[in-house]
Order: structure tokens, then sequence, then C-alpha cells
């Protein structure tokens, strides 16, 4: 197969479905759908959640939620497809992340939307400013670090898929047996595509069952079209349209959390090219990728939207599918940035039913834990690294399922590691690993 050099100077070959691979539309087009479908209702719900904490309501919700989709896209093209050094050149598919909701919701009530967006712009520049040193930070996130943090990614997202699939949370018939009857069904659908389709068939299988779990839920009456009839034709964001405000107590906060989701994006970008192509990222990849996830979410702020950083639930589509082409992920922004441009678009996807979602991204997640199962797995694990794993995933899972086992710790405490394991976890993977003699730092791996 022939070789090329592709971003990075990588080497890369021609098949349409590695990372500079380009298939045709017909192809495309499913392909990059299927990451949109996987991302698009978790991504508008933290902006829904933000509008609900502090009162925003009617068109100013409507510029949140499109401002949501319009960012994630653009951030995700800069991923796909860098600007000087800000982008991986990897197929990442950037978002709102639900792992700031805790202190988006905390920033929120003190200082309203304006306080977090002033310390959203603050805490991008300095989160793409430690992109530039993550080579040098690089050491202190061996396999076993980045392992356990991916293990924590996917661990952590099981009770979120089972909650989809058993019609979300807040659901008036949640647990129906509808629910679940339709989750199965795009379950079996995806899995029995994948295992036993070629071709296009097998390629989107994802997409396959998510129609067909849409189409069986019309008639079941798990469809609501009101969103539709309100949204509006076409709609251009407004950069400030929530003026920014700055206040110490709100960026101390988001400063600490872009450390945070930094890790989590190393993470991620080792689940990706682990899982899709069977290699370490670069260290360009890595810095390009953290500098992406800063700089696009100050970027986004200037467009009245939440910080942005990789959703986790399309590094495991792309360890299901074995997809990595960047071209195809991009398409899908393209669509994303659309459906934000034209309201009635995105409102049309926003009706999916939770379930229908629920029965295709579950085992999403459950590839992403099997990711970080094979990082762990990929060197023999002796004692002092079972020590590490496991105390960073007891505190971790732990800590977050029962957060007020921390109620006498101060509300900064409280607020860093109360409610995300995957910030626990990275924390005690990260200290066990410098402290627990034996190789503690290693640059090679």
């Amino acid at each position: 197969m022939k070789k090329i050099v592709g971003y990075n100077n990588k080497v890369t070959n021609t098949n349409k479905y590695d990372v500079d691979g380009i298939p045709p539309l017909k192809e495309a087009i499913p392909l990059g759908l299927q990451h949109i479908f996987a991302m698009f209702l978790s991504n508008i719900a933290v902006p829904i959640i933000i509008a609900g904490v502090v009162g925003i309501t009617g068109s100013d919700l409507t510029i949140l939620v499109q401002s949501a989709m319009i960012m994630a896209g653009v951030a995700t093209i800069i991923q796909c497809y860098p600007i000087w050094r800000v982008g991986a050149g990897l197929p990442i598919v950037m978002g709102t992340s639900f792992g700031f909701l805790p202190t988006n919701i905390a920033i929120a009530s003190s200082y309203g939307i304006s306080g977090l967006l002033g310390a959203s712009l603050v805490g991008g520049l300095f989160g793409g400013t430690l992109g530039f040193f993550i080579k040098k930070l690089r050491r202190f996130f061996p396999k076993i670090v980045t392992g356990t943090v991916v293990l924590t990614i996917g661990l952590s997202l099981l009770p979120t898929g089972i909650i989809a699939m058993a019609g979300g949370s807040g659901s008036e018939n949640f647990g129906s047996a509808k629910n679940w009857m339709v989750a199965l069904l795009v379950l079996v659908i995806v899995i029995f595509l994948n295992r036993y389709a070629k071709g296009m068939a097998k390629t989107s299988s994802i997409l396959i069952g998510i129609v067909v779990g849409y189409m069986v839920a019309l008639p079941l009456g798990m469809v609501e079209f009101s969103a539709i009839r309100e949204a509006t034709w076409f709609s251009i964001p407004k950069p400030f349209y929530f003026p920014m405000e700055f206040y110490w107590g709100a960026i101390l906060p988001m400063l600490i959390m872009f450390i945070v989701t930094s890790v989590e994006t190393v993470g991620d970008v080792t689940a990706i090219t682990n899982g899709g192509a069977d290699r370490e990222p670069t260290p360009d990849e890595l810095s390009g990728s953290v500098i992406a996830n800063g700089f696009t979410s100050s970027l986004a702020a200037v467009f009245n939207s939440l910080p942005n950083t990789s959703f986790s639930q399309n590094v495991g589509m792309i360890a299901f599918t074995k997809i990595m082409s960047r071209y195809v992920v991009a398409l899908g922004a393209a669509f994303l940035i659309l459906a934000g441009l034209i309201p009635k678009f995105g409102a049309l996807i926003s009706t999916m039913p939770q379930a229908v979602i629920g029965g295709a991204t579950v085992i999403i997640f459950s590839q992403i834990t099997l990711t970080g199962i094979d990082i762990l797995t990929s060197e023999p694990l002796n004692e002092r690294a079972k020590i590490i794993i496991g105390l960073s995933l007891v505190f971790g899972l732990g800590l977050s399922q029962v957060p007020d086992a921390m109620n006498a710790f101060p509300d900064i405490v409280k607020l860093l590691f109360g409610e995300s394991g995957i910030t626990i976890a990275c924390f005690v993977a990260i200290v066990l690993n410098l402290v627990i003699p034996g190789d503690p730092i290693r640059e090679d791996a």
C-alpha cells in the first residue's frame, strides 16, 4: 500500500479510512453524522442546564444552544485540520464538556453567565498555553497514568449510557418497557451489523441503528416535534451577546479545571491513536490537542459558548469502527455548524429520543473502558502498577459516588473532586506514580 507523509510528518498510508484518508461523500456523510448523533444531545444539554441555573429562557436560551453547536463544530474542524500548532491533526470531536458542569454551575450561581464566560475566556487561554509545554509535562503521564484516566472515563460513562437507555434523566416514563425495547433494538442492530455486515452497512452500523430506532420510536409516541415548529430558519451568532465579567473567585476554579481537562484530553488522544491506529500519540499531536482544547474554549466564550473539550463517546466510536479519517469527522462538524446556523435543522436532531441514543452509545462507552484496559495491559502489570491503578479507581469512582464523604473539606476541594471521578483518579494516579518507588517517571512511555 502506498505510503504518504501526513500532518506533523507522520507516515501514513492511502487507505481511505486512515487519518489522511478521504472516503467518497456517499460514505463520509453517514460516517460523519454518526459522530454528531453520538454527541449532539450531550453538547446542548450543558448550556440548557446552565440556563436553568441562571434563569435564562426564550431567545437568550436559543443563543446559548446555537452557540454550543457552532463552536463545537469549529473546534472539531480545528482539531482535525490544525491552524499553526493549534490542533492535533486527528479525528477529535469537540463539544461542551460535562466535565466542567459542576464548576460551571457553581460559578454561574455566584457570578451569573457573564462571570462564567469571563472565567472561560481566561481559563481557555491558560489551558491553551499549557499545551505548548506538554512535551516537558508528558513525562509525568506514562501509560500507567493515561491508561487509568481512559479506564476511569469509560467506567464513569457507563451509568450515563444506562440512564439514556432507560429514557434519560428526568423522563416521565424512565425505565419503561418501551424505552428498553427501543434501546435494546438499536444495540442489537449495531452489534449485528458490526459483526456480520460488510462495507458501508458495517462501518455505518451505529448510524443505521439510530435511524431504525428513531423510526420505531415515531409510532410509539416517543418523538416530540414542538421544538421544530418553534425554531427559526436561519440565525447568525453574535459575539459578546452576553457581556463578560471577570472575578478571581470564578477564574481560579476554572484554571484548575483546565489543568484537569488537559489531562483528560491527553487520555482521549491516547485512546484514539491506540484504539484506532494501534500506536501511541506523537508529542506534536498531544501538544496540538491541548492547545486547541484551551484556545477554542476562549473563542467559544467570545461567541457565548461554554468550555469545549474532547468528547469521549466519539473516542469510543473510533475504537469500535476503526475509522480514523479526520475528513469524516470534519464533515460531521460541518453539519454541526449547519445545525447551529439553521436552528430548525438542529431542532430536528434534538428530537432524537434518549433511549435511541443510549442504545447506540452504551457500546461506545464500553469500548472506551476496554481501550483503557488495553493501554494498561500493554506492559506487564507488576505490584506497583496494581496499587496505582487500584487506588486510583477506588478513590476516583468511590468518592464521586459518595460526594457527602467530603463534607468536611473546603468548598474548592468539593467543587473540584466531589463529583468528578476522572479528576480524582487522575490526581491519585499522578501522585502515586511519583511517590511509589520503581521507575516513577518514564520519558519513553
